[in-house]
């Protein structure tokens, strides 16, 4: 029951926010200005310096809100566990991995693994994953959507890489479930410009709001 209301959080909230930062306190400011901008879903990448340390604090401040907290780019069983007792509430991958699904399975957390091929996409399926990365999207398109929903009608995708406030509308309408945001939200964060992505985060509110009608 836990992983199928912590997906229902994330597909809910409609945008995943990708943050990467150089430290800490760049990313954790970051994901304050995202959350300020009215985005709800965040992924802490593990690019990050000290990730286990920043998911934790994140996840502790957002407890009693509609926040959740999430881990990016996780490569193995080993950063998938300390994430998920860090406190991250799903798990995202560039790439399936079985063993990371299995981890995942076996806490009860939602895997959304990177997905590109139809087969990528049956072999997720296989192994639990209801919601799937499309990545990298800006090379798959969003004709892609269209293409993989043909034989997986009930698969829930969510593009990341390309997504930006003027082509969610485009997504959506392909049959994304929810979009992820990566630099084209965050990017302002090398600047120490966190007021500007509050502004981007909400503009891609309003377009997501807009493209959903």
């Amino acid at each position: 029951m836990q992983r199928a209301e912590l997906l229902e959080k994330v597909i809910h909230s409609g945008i995943v926010a990708v943050v990467r930062a150089e430290n800490a306190e760049e990313a954790l400011k970051s994901v304050e200005a995202i959350v300020a901008g009215g985005i709800k879903s965040i992924e802490l990448t593990y690019s990050v310096p000290q990730a286990n340390e920043v998911i934790a604090k994140l996840a502790q401040k957002y407890a009693e809100t509609d926040v959740i907290i999430g881990a990016g780019t996780v490569l193995d069983t080993v950063s998938a566990r300390l994430a998920i007792l860090a406190g991250a509430q799903f798990i995202v991958s560039p790439c399936f991995s079985s063993d990371v699904a299995k981890m995942c399975n076996l806490y009860q957390i939602p895997y959304v693994p990177g997905i590109l091929t139809p087969r990528e996409a049956q072999i997720a399926l296989e192994y639990g994953s209801e919601l799937i990365k499309l990545f990298p999207g800006d090379i798959a398109g969003a004709k892609m959507i269209k293409d993989l929903k043909g034989p997986f009608p009930y698969l829930n995708i969510l593009p990341s890489g390309g997504v930006s406030t003027e082509n969610v509308g485009q997504w959506l309408e392909a049959g994304a479930v929810a979009v992820s945001a990566g630099s084209s939200l965050t990017s302002p964060a090398k600047q120490g410009d966190f007021a500007k992505i509050t502004a981007n985060a909400k503009e891609f509110v309003q377009a997501f709001e807009r493209a959903k009608g």
